[in-house]
């Protein structure tokens, strides 16, 4: 079932150090999806890149993005985010990226070159089911 609410059984995923992965368009119209961090203040997903950057063109060409994340522990624990750059804004000290660094990582972030924060709206998210517990349970 779709929705537009990241339902509470999953805000786990954003606690854990988990990889998700981010699909756009960029400017010729290719798809790209990278593994990145990513970040979930309660009604926005955050991602970075620097400043710059390819991913930061292509937000600002086409805001469309397409988010997933699989729990490292269980594959079957996943959910899936479409959804729009709304925002973009200077990562101020490096503030975002030094504490999912720490998150993913255990240390500050290294490369000390500006970046900027990503503000995803969140359009639909389509998560993990009862069903799909069912299916890692049986199997």
């Amino acid at each position: 079932m779709a929705t537009s609410v990241i339902p509470d059984e999953l805000r786990d995923l954003f606690e854990e150090p988990t990889l998700a992965h981010v699909s756009y368009l960029n400017g010729k119209g290719q798809i790209m999806s990278w593994p990145m961090w990513v970040d979930y203040d309660g009604e926005h997903l955050l991602i970075s890149s620097p400043v710059g950057s390819q991913k930061g063109r292509s937000f600002r060409e086409r805001p469309q993005v397409a988010i997933s994340i699989v729990s490292a522990k269980n594959p079957f624990h996943w959910l899936s985010v479409s959804g729009r750059v709304v925002g973009i804004r200077p990562d101020e000290d490096l503030a975002f990226i030094d504490r999912m660094s720490q998150k993913y990582v255990g240390t500050g972030y290294q490369r000390r070159s500006p970046r900027e924060i990503f503000t995803v709206a969140i359009d639909r998210v389509s998560p993990s089911t009862e069903s799909s517990a069912r299916w890692s349970r049986s199997s």
